[in-house]
């Protein structure tokens, strides 16, 4: 069987029966596996990987049936055939792939065939053109925990036992990237639609329509394997300083001045602020990427007063192209637009100016070709940068499709049940490359889909159109801390939720102020919802009151002690995003990835770490007054708020009045946090 095997630089390939099968060394204690049907390996296909980073020490050797590659901590064994049976007797076993620690030998993950016979653990069924459904079946582990995979509104930390679908949908972000208690980081390298089954009899990974498996492996602790894929992926750039402040937004201030006048308040009640969002419908037409001179009519003067009180304002740009657009006719003549298989180029309905009762059917710019990219980003340049505005709001970029056919979509990259889950990452890459080109060194903007190496771009996530209850609030939680575990360092929410929320009845308001509290720890600090109750979807719609001041006197009082916090943190704040950009270990990290040796940390879904030093628990369920706080093993704690100290390695009843989160700052630690008499 050794005939079945050779070498290349840094590299191990099997081939047999027309498979082809490539292990190579991709930085330290790292490697890339790919297989293709037939033929030999595609090297241009679209993913997150950048070149191998160096450091990679790399042995290989070929004994008889088997081969292994040697990276470091990581050995990963090629095996001919089962057992040392012949191949043809056991099919579906030959060419299986172990993934070992190289101290040990301690199996960290193996293919696993569903059957002796057929089909093997990687399964390719054609779909035509030379394209397959590939599977990729691993064995499963009864004690394993899994964590990342992007963002997902089902509220568990553990996804062992989940079925996600790797496609990308408001609210439901697909970062393929997947950490395991067993002490292994897999990044699945495809954006291809399709699914992973984390299920008890084996973990399978499914592409619908694509032309290689291709995934990225890693051996380490959580911290590690973020280290490595930050290497891997590309970096995310320093925060800007200004965004580690507190963000004003609502659905929607529909007007120049009273955006201003929302501004001047915070600027008139000495109230922290750093950014203030102009949203949806500001424009002339879907697509214009314009203001409406009738509503906006001065921007340069509203951006040049906002920078004299030090705030940012962002605007919202979406990647849709109403038919009424100047740009739509250009765009489609030139190929700029997302194509289809079948039918016209429209592919959501949706409201826009001088329409009246109708919605235009709108297409989506293709932000998978750099003509497009260069196309839009010449548009804002012109319509928002020459004004001063320089941070962009990139709203319903998954894009938003209606109904979400991915088949039907025809990309420059490629058909869409291979790369649709790639659009948001070139959106944001539109931005980046567009600001860093015209002198910006700095670069920000919000996302509501992302995909693997989207960090690289400064492109942060928020948590999409949520509910307004407690139980929206625990599943953000659980959310954000599987993002920080995906490689997104920059993540926030709706501050109190997007759908609705009544800022005069006091249950809501007791939300409100729970949410904002977990707010001022999240990476992000912004407020944002649609208040009241629903309205028809349309282009003078806009929502109840949003600021800290809308919820009563009570309310306001602890919102506005907690903005106040924010701002004695920043600095803090800013240093972990200094250790975001250098390491990619988040500033907002889940118990388990500061403390990987205590077994409790990996259950551990509601409470979390800013930075090394600050544990936050958020409180969130109606009427608490106290809350059980876990405290780590291997630190001493101290109760932020009176000063008690407790080891670690126990649970805790921390005090919550209404008016108080629970932190405890970590083996001595000194943080600002209660407020100078």
């Amino acid at each position: 069987m050794a005939e079945h095997f050779r070498i290349r630089e840094h590299a191990l390939e099997w081939r047999a029966r027309g498979e082809t099968l490539r292990v190579e060394a991709w930085g330290p204690d790292a490697v890339r596996v790919r297989s293709a049907p037939a033929g030999e390996i595609v090297e241009d296909l679209p993913g997150a990987l950048d070149a191998p980073p160096p450091g990679a020490t790399t042995a290989i050797t070929v004994h008889g049936d088997s081969a292994t590659l040697v990276n470091g901590a990581l050995t990963v064994r090629i095996d001919a055939c089962a057992e040392g049976r012949l191949t043809p007797e056991l099919p579906a076993a030959a060419g299986r792939l172990t993934f070992e620690r190289t101290d040990d030998g301690g199996e960290l993950l193996a293919e696993e065939p569903p059957h002796f016979w057929w089909p093997g653990p990687r399964l390719y069924t054609a779909t035509g053109n030379g394209y397959h459904r590939l599977e990729q079946r691993f064995r499963a582990y009864a004690d394993e925990r899994c964590y990342g995979l992007g963002q997902h509104g089902h509220g568990l930390f553990d996804q062992k036992g989940a079925v996600l679908d790797l496609v990308q949908r408001n609210g439901e972000v697909t970062v393929p990237l997947l950490i395991s208690s067993r002490g292994y980081g897999l990044l699945w390298n495809s954006p291809a639609v399709g699914r992973v089954e984390l299920g008890v009899t084996g973990t399978r990974w499914v592409a619908d329509s694509a032309r290689q498996i291709d995934y990225w492996f890693t051996a380490g602790d959580p911290g590690a394997i973020l280290r490595r894929y930050a290497d891997a992926t590309g970096h995310s750039p320093e925060l800007p300083d200004w965004a580690t402040g507190f963000w004003q937004c609502k659905l929607r201030y529909r007007t120049q001045e009273e955006l201003l006048e929302v501004a001047r308040e915070y600027r008139r009640r000495e109230l922290p602020l750093s950014v203030i969002v102009c949203d949806f419908f500001h424009w002339t037409h879907l697509g214009d990427w314009r203001f409406d001179p009738a509503e906006w009519p001065d921007p340069a003067a509203m951006v040049r007063e906002l920078d004299s009180m030090g705030v940012k304002l962002m605007v919202s740009v979406w990647p849709s192209v109403s038919p009424a657009s100047e740009n739509h006719a250009p765009m489609w003549d030139r190929g700029l637009l997302i194509g289809t298989e079948y039918g016209p180029l429209a592919h959501a309905d949706w409201p826009d100016k001088g329409l009246g009762a109708y919605a235009a059917q709108v297409a989506f710019y293709d932000a998978t070709h750099p003509e497009a990219r260069a196309y839009v980003w010449e548009k804002l340049a012109a319509n928002y940068l020459a004004h001063g505005v320089s941070v962009f709001w990139l709203d319903a970029d998954e894009p938003e499709l209606k109904p979400n056919y991915p088949a039907n979509l025809r990309f420059h990259a490629g058909p869409g049940l291979e790369v649709a889950n790639f659009y948001p990452r070139e959106h944001a890459r539109m931005v980046h490359d567009g600001l860093r080109a015209a002198g910006h060194s700095e670069v920000l903007t919000l996302n509501r889909s992302s995909w693997a190496g989207a960090q690289r771009y400064g492109a942060a996530l928020w948590s999409g159109d949520i509910g307004t209850d407690f139980a929206s609030l625990r599943a953000q939680i659980t959310a954000g801390l599987n993002v920080m575990l995906s490689g997104i360092p920059w993540w926030t929410t709706d501050i109190g939720g997007f759908h609705g929320g009544d800022p005069d009845d006091p249950a809501y308001r007791e939300v409100l102020v729970r949410w904002f509290q977990y707010g001022a720890f999240c990476p992000l600090f912004r407020l944002h919802g649609f208040r009241g109750p629903e309205q028809v979807l349309e282009p003078g719609m806009t929502g109840l009151p949003n600021e800290v001041w809308s919820y009563g006197g009570r309310a306001y009082a602890v919102l506005a002690s907690y903005l106040r916090l924010r701002e004695r943190l920043r600095p803090y704040i800013a240093e972990q995003m200094r250790v975001t950009a250098r390491s990619g270990v988040p500033p907002m990290r889940p118990l388990l990835l500061e403390f990987p040796d205590d077994q409790d940390a990996w259950g551990i879904r509601d409470a979390f770490l800013l930075g090394p030093d600050l544990l936050v628990a958020p409180v969130t369920e109606a009427g608490a007054v106290t809350r059980e706080v876990y405290l780590p093993a291997g630190a001493r704690w101290t109760d932020a708020w009176t000063g008690e100290e407790h080891d670690g390695g126990r649970t805790v009843t921390a005090a919550a009045p209404l008016d108080r989160i629970p932190l405890f700052l970590r083996d001595g630690a000194r943080l600002p946090i209660a407020e100078p008499r």
